[in-house]
Parts: C-alpha cells; sequence; structure tokens
C-alpha cells in the first residue's frame, strides 16, 4: 500500500478511572486475549502497510512493552517496521505532546524520511476491522485533501463525547462539531483519516507556528470549507473504548456468536503477542456458560456471560456473572462477583461479596497477598 501509518496512542482518558490509572488506554486488554491497539496495527498489516509509527506518551510502559516486537503483526520487514515514539527532550523543545497535532509534530522528520505518498492517521483505541485500501481508493476517487472514516450511530446514542459531522449529497464534510452539548447529526468521526504526506507535513508546521496542537480542532474543523474533506461510512462493527461503560458494553459484545464470527473466525485476522501459556484448565466442578474464558487461567466455580482474561484463578463454589477479570486475578473460594470489572493482578479473599447495581458497573481493585489465601 502506498501509505504509512501513524497510531495516535499518547492520551490520558480520565472517563476510564482506575482502569488507566496505570495503563495506557491502548494497552486495555479486550476480548481475552487482546489489547485494544491490536486491532488498529492489525487493519495496518492486513491492509500491506509496511511502516507504521506508534506515538506513546501517558503510562506507556506496558504498551511499549507490548511492541517491543513487530512479528506479531508482521512489520519486521527490510522495507518497513513498527516504530515506537514517546516525547523526547532536546534542544529545541522539552514539552511533552500538547494535543495530537503536536505529537506529529515532535515527530515530523518520520513523515520527512519516508518515502510513500499519503498517511494512515488512526487512534489506537478503537475495536473494528477496516480494510485502509478501499478507503484510500474512496479518497483518490474523490479528489479529498483529507478522508474520514464515520459511523452513523444508533437513536439514542450518547454523542458529547465524540466528533459529529454533517455531510452533503457527494459525502463532502460541510460541517464539524467537536464533543458537542447538543448535536445536530447523528454521524460521528472514528478518529480515521487518510491524507496525502507532503500536505500533513505542511498542515502541522503551519500549526506549530501558530501554537495549535490539536488535530481535529485545527486542522479539520478549521480547513472543512478551504479544503475537500470527506466521509467514508463505516458500515461493519466499530466501537471506541473511551469510558467504563464503553469497555464493558465492547467485552460483552464478544461473548455474542455474530460478533466472535466477525472477528475470530473471518479473515483478516486480528493478530496479537502471544504469551507461551497452558489452555485453560476446568477443574471438577466448574461450569462455564456464555463466556471466554483465556490461557493460563484454571476454573473450579461458575463462570457465566463473563470475560476471564490470561491466568487467572477462580476458586471453589465462586459465581462470577456479567463481569470481566482481568489478568492474573486470584478470586478466593466462595466469592460472588457480578456487574464487575477486577483489576488486573487483584488478589479477592475467600468470601468476597461484590455485585455492581443499578446499571453500574463496579470496578473491583485488591492488592491482598495471595499466600494468606
Amino acid at each position: 500500500m502506498r501509505a504509512i501509518g501513524i497510531i495516535l496512542a499518547g492520551g490520558n482518558n480520565r472517563r476510564m478511572g482506575e482502569l488507566s490509572r496505570n495503563r495506557a488506554v491502548c494497552a486495555m486488554p479486550v476480548a481475552g486475549s487482546y489489547r485494544s491497539i491490536d486491532f488498529t496495527l492489525s487493519n495496518m498489516s492486513n491492509s500491506h502497510i509496511q511502516r507504521v509509527a506508534v506515538l506513546t506518551q501517558y503510562n506507556a510502559s506496558s504498551l511499549n512493552e507490548h511492541l517491543s516486537s513487530s512479528k506479531w503483526w508482521d512489520f519486521g520487514r527490510k522495507q518497513g517496521g513498527l516504530y515506537t515514539f514517546t516525547p523526547v527532550v532536546t534542544a529545541q523543545n522539552s514539552n511533552w505532546y500538547r494535543g495530537t497535532a503536536d505529537a506529529i509534530f515532535q515527530n515530523l522528520n518520520f513523515l520527512k524520511n519516508s518515502h510513500e505518498p499519503y498517511v494512515v492517521l488512526a487512534s489506537g483505541d478503537g475495536v473494528y476491522k477496516l480494510d485502509f485500501n478501499k478507503m484510500l481508493a474512496y479518497h483518490i476517487e474523490k479528489k479529498a485533501d483529507i478522508t474520514v472514516a464515520c459511523r452513523e450511530m444508533e437513536e439514542g446514542a450518547n454523542l458529547e463525547r465524540f466528533g459529529t459531522i454533517r455531510m452533503n449529497e457527494e459525502s463532502r464534510i460541510e460541517e464539524f462539531e467537536e464533543k458537542p452539548l447538543r448535536a445536530k447529526s447523528n454521524v460521528i468521526s472514528c478518529g480515521i483519516y487518510i491524507l496525502r504526506r507532503r500536505q500533513l507535513i505542511e498542515m502541522v508546521e503551519k500549526c506549530a507556528e501558530e501554537d495549535r496542537y490539536d488535530f481535529v480542532r485545527d486542522i479539520l474543523i478549521r480547513y472543512k470549507d478551504v479544503r475537500r474533506i470527506f466521509g467514508y461510512q463505516l458500515r461493519d462493527y466499530w466501537r471506541n473504548i473511551a469510558s467504563v461503560e464503553d469497555y464493558y458494553g465492547t467485552n460483552m459484545d464478544f461473548l455474542k456468536p455474530e460478533v466472535r464470527n466477525y472477528f475470530f473466525k473471518q479473515y483478516p485476522d486480528i493478530y496479537s503477542r502471544v504469551d507461551d501459556l497452558a489452555p485453560a484448565k476446568y477443574n471438577v466442578g466448574a461450569r462455564v456458560r456464555n463466556s471466554l474464558i483465556s490461557s493460563g487461567c484454571i476454573v473450579n466455580g461458575l463462570a457465566e456471560n463473563s470475560v476471564i482474561f490470561k491466568k487467572s484463578y477462580i476458586g471453589n463454589n465462586c459465581c462470577v456473572k456479567n463481569s470481566i477479570i482481568l489478568n492474573d486475578v486470584y478470586i478466593g473460594d466462595n466469592t460472588c462477583i457480578e456487574n464487575c470489572i477486577v483489576e488486573s493482578h487483584s488478589t479477592i479473599r475467600a468470601d468476597s461479596h461484590y455485585v455492581g447495581e443499578g446499571g453500574h458497573i463496579r470496578i473491583v481493585l485488591e492488592r491482598n497477598e495471595r499466600y494468606t489465601m
């Protein structure tokens, strides 16, 4: 593909609460064995994008570790590669990324040293499949300056945290509002863009000269009447992990057969870093109903409508319902967990009781010593 990829993975999201205290949102576990950034990386790999840069910043240690080898997404080639960029103090600059446009500006040499004519720019917190070749063909056909992937949301969906757009009959964007209090359209931007590499360099340099730092506000919205900006409609599954409710809902979606079939069985595949773990073990008394159980887990009790991530232990007579158990969690005997998200490395004492009530998803974080269980 005649494009390089840039994944914006440096932002902090306070709507994730405790879940993003020690990890980047793009490193959030999804569907038992994946991280949220795996979906964007896999889409770029499947679209034959050879050079990809990931711009990280907030709580980047676990994300950088996950990205330490490019072989899992097949970027390790002589003519390409996977590059991870974090803010660097130089004689000219000592700032952290002040926005998405500033993050690109601080790594502008990656763009200038590349030779591909186009750039695919995407956030790393989306769960979706997309062939960027089709989006690029649409971009060229429309003779667009910028193409924005967009999606029509269901009636009643909360649009306050999205950028909403309004297009004309030709799909040219006429109006773009970022996080409106009262949305005029139910079509949102998915945070995926295609534009020419030289044009992006020019726009980002102009933003820097004027002390502007945000790609959406200072480029898309500012240039919407000057540049030809078009929308590209996504019609298949797409969700963005931006709040506790979104994260819970995304994982629960993978308990639906049609979603599992779409991501796990239909080509192209989604790739991730593979850990060398034993298969899940189900002891006498274990009961599993409509759940995803990852490798390295040991199940002794009941798991129903739940997603259990790697190396978790569910004790005897436990009841885990409608919950997400993240990596390396120990759940003591006779424990009940319902409508909860249990944080990684938690140790839940025996005979504990955690229930999220009134439609509220409860986040459970316990750091007890395991040898006392």
